[in-house]
């Protein structure tokens, strides 16, 4: 009869369970080791190292499907592999980082879907006069564009920090928000839209920079999907927006086209 350990006892004292041993038999780790005469297979001092080997390596974040060559491997081919492993845990543990940080977001509201300077110009906007509706609108229009035209988001973000400090652009735009419960045909509605264009026209930098304006240009159906966000609930809104830009690309100023 063999000296050695069952296979209980070789899990119990490396620190896995009796699955996991026979997992790594299968993969071919760990050396099955003979039965004996009464049918049982008897864990060795050899076997036995092997599994705490493969234990270690595979608690320390080393893929099962890379343990077998490594075991294999010589001091430096062994080092390089560990370098390798150590590199992928980093990344991994970047990862986890920045889920648990979006996490921790989420938490804020905002906060997961937008960066600290959109939230700061949301966390202005009370203060300014405007309605928490109007807000909000405004919210998800930050979170689309953010979304779908990444890269015009800064210079849109530029757009919206002028126009909260603009005082006349701000009165306006109220204004705006008000004619929803216009009906659709009401004169006022031309009126708004050329007091809008003049505006923009008077502060250039209300319509974004040039680097904003090309990005917008590029993403045309993104832009009529950010700029109509909502449209049905308000047709006045949709009519006033197209009057303001019709009246601005009629002044010469670069308009993405909807």
């Amino acid at each position: 009869m063999r000296n050695g350990v069952t296979i209980g006892q070789a899990a119990s004292f490396v620190g896995v369970t009796v699955k996991t041993v026979r997992h790594y038999h299968k993969l071919g780790l760990v050396a099955e080791p003979e039965r004996d005469g009464s049918g049982y297979r008897r864990y060795g001092s050899g076997e036995l190292l092997q599994l705490v080997q493969v234990r270690t390596l595979a608690a320390a974040g080393v893929p099962l499907a890379e343990i077998g060559p490594m075991l294999d491997a010589d001091a430096a081919r062994f080092g390089a592999a560990l370098a390798d492993v150590e590199h992928q845990l980093t990344e991994r543990i970047d990862e986890l980082v920045a889920r648990r940080d979006t996490l921790h977001r989420l938490a804020d509201g905002d906060r997961a879907l937008l960066p600290d300077r959109a939230c700061a110009l949301l966390d202005r906007m009370p203060g300014l006069g405007f309605s928490p509706d109007y807000v909000a609108v405004q919210r998800e229009a930050l979170v689309l564009a953010r979304a779908l035209v990444p890269q015009g988001f800064d210079g849109f973000l530029a757009q919206f920090e002028h126009g909260l400090d603009d005082p006349e652009h701000i009165d306006l735009i109220k204004r705006g928000w008000e004619a929803r419960a216009w009906e659709p045909d009401d004169p006022r509605i031309e009126e708004l839209a050329a007091a809008m264009a003049d505006r923009y026209l008077a502060n250039p930098a209300l319509l974004g920079d040039h680097a904003s304006l090309e990005a917008w240009a590029k993403a045309s159906a993104q832009y009529k999907l950010i700029n109509n966000h909502r449209e049905e609930q308000a047709p006045v809104a949709a009519r006033l927006t197209a009057l303001t830009e019709a009246k601005l690309r009629a002044a010469g100023a670069p308009m993405p086209h909807r």
